[in-house]
């Protein structure tokens, strides 16, 4: 009798369960407090592998992960591909690979783009609740890509934003975006007009240089820096990095990855795990920058929300 073949939940499928990021909060709070546990928390994850495609500019990282609270083990495979000829296809594409751990049995092959989208956009609204100003009013998102919509989606579902405004640098993908959404959007032409005064600041570009300077940043704002994940690249200049309080997701992944990390100098004050736990305060009275690389456990606990949910509707 041969095993029961995998099954594959595609991005529509994947899409239906996990239709709103925000039902991911709980079991994404969860792992990145077991996260920051060490080993008494039982998530067992390495510094993701990142092999290049020089000949093609293009990335392919590997992201293996077991949560022992979930009892879940996965492997993400992802690429990213600086710049693309092409812009029908997206920068970043993955697969997630759902395993029986009592066994090493392969379950499930998840189109892992929909959960990259959905978990970076709900762990960005962890670290807001968390980290932003009391009375925030304005949100600026610099970036109009998949994450951008994501992360509008989530915030705008948790918090209350009297007016968001959107940067992107063709400035048609940023008037496309604002026509898109479900609400009032204000297209600005420069990165500074969209960041003068804001309150809660996402950066989710594929800059290689910094795009986000200290001196636009109001007082007391809090910054998602969601993009520059390789080591020589940025979003943000060194007087933002080294003026605000730095939190991570993970110590070891900033100082190996981030390149706004490793080159501003700038120190870790805090995982967002340990914020979480109750052993780092969150000082939201203060300019505070969540730097997000995502990590491996964040996407095992959402294929395994999204593994669940399909399970139970067959």
């Amino acid at each position: 009798m041969g095993s029961t073949p995998p099954v594959f939940i595609g991005a529509e499928e994947v899409e239906k369960h996990l239709h709103r990021a925000s039902l991911l909060l709980p079991a994404l709070e969860a792992a990145l407090a077991n996260f920051s546990a060490g080993a008494a928390g039982g998530v067992v994850q390495p510094v993701r592998t990142v092999l290049p495609v020089p000949r093609h500019g293009g990335y392919l990282g590997v992201m293996p992960a077991y949560s022992a609270a979930d009892d879940a083990l996965t492997t993400k495979l992802v690429t990213f591909y600086e710049h693309l000829k092409d812009s029908s296809v997206p920068s970043h594409q993955a697969t997630v690979l759902l395993f029986e751990p009592s066994n090493g049995t392969l379950k499930a092959v998840l189109d892992g783009s929909v959960i990259t989208a959905k978990r970076t956009a709900a762990v960005s609204a962890i670290a807001t609740k968390l980290l932003m100003p009391a009375f925030a009013e304005v949100l600026c998102i610099l970036g109009a890509g998949v994450q951008a919509y994501s992360h509008y989606d989530i915030f705008t579902e948790l918090f209350t934003f009297k007016e968001v405004r959107i940067w992107n640098r063709t400035k048609e993908k940023a008037v496309k975006f604002a026509g898109s959404v479900s609400g009032p959007v204000r297209v600005c032409s420069s990165a500074q007009e969209a960041v003068t005064g804001a309150d809660v600041i996402v950066t989710v570009t594929m800059a290689t240089a910094p795009i986000l300077f200290g001196d636009w940043v109001k007082p007391g704002a809090h910054i998602n820096a969601v993009g520059a994940s390789r080591p020589d690249w940025r979003e943000l200049d060194d007087e933002l990095m080294k003026n605000s309080v730095l939190f991570v997701d993970s110590r070891d992944a900033a100082l190996t990855e981030s390149g706004d990390v490793i080159l501003s100098g700038a120190e870790i004050f805090a995982e967002l795990g340990e914020v979480l736990k109750g052993t780092k305060p969150a000082l939201p009275e203060k300019t505070t920058v969540f730097k997000s690389l995502g990590m491996a456990v964040e996407d095992t606990v959402a294929a395994k929300f999204v593994y669940d949910a399909w399970s139970a509707g067959n």
